[in-house]
């Protein structure tokens, strides 16, 4: 009986060391399909159908963080809309001159640490149900980023080229259109662009 126990023994920790080997993590840029995991030990792939369904999951993952944050700033867009029709939201000029130099308020600031504060409080408030809605979209397309992230610390050959394939199509989808008032304004140019 004992020779059973001892055989048993043997047998179920064999197994054990065999599924956690099977289970490759790298740290170098690879190009291993069989045996890769994915974020998870659970996303442990077996055969090159799982990976390649793995890579269309993923690609699909990068086309859904751009849609994310396309219905972000749409979202934002039809709140300001909003507010601005309901009369409680103010279209306004930029504060500062038009030469891009800053007011001495907002010198004052930076150096006091006032103007931190400052910027939480002005602009126009929105109502609480958009708020966490915005918070809620804020935090899934963070995770998302994050998760796509881990994707890609794989260093694997074939699932950094899903994440980007990803990313690239969704922004084809998503990003069509550019506000070209925005982008050539003087007020929108940034410390490079002096």
């Amino acid at each position: 009986m004992s020779h059973d126990h001892h055989h048993m023994m043997d047998h179920s920790e064999h197994d054990l060391a065999t599924a956690m080997a099977r289970c490759s993590m790298n740290m170098l840029w690879n190009t291993q399909i069989i045996d890769t995991c994915i974020v998870f030990r659970s996303w442990h792939v077996t055969s090159k159908a799982y990976f390649f369904g793995s890579c269309l999951a993923i690609v699909a993952l990068g086309i859904l963080y751009e849609y994310l944050r396309a219905f972000q700033k749409s979202l934002d867009t039809r709140i300001a809309i909003a507010l601005v029709a309901s009369g409680k939201g103010k279209t306004r000029a930029r504060s500062g001159s038009r030469s891009g130099r800053s007011s001495p308020d907002e010198d004052a600031g930076l150096l006091s640490g006032r103007r931190m504060f400052k910027v939480a409080a002005t602009g126009t408030p929105v109502p609480l149900l958009l708020r966490l809605v915005r918070a809620g979209l804020y935090g899934a397309t963070v995770f998302l980023s994050f998760f796509l992230m881990l994707v890609f610390m794989t260093y694997n050959a074939y699932l950094i080229l899903a994440t980007v394939l990803g990313a690239a199509l969704g922004h084809l989808i998503f990003n069509s259109n550019i506000n070209i008032d925005a982008l050539l304004s003087e007020e929108s140019k940034g410390m490079a662009c002096h």
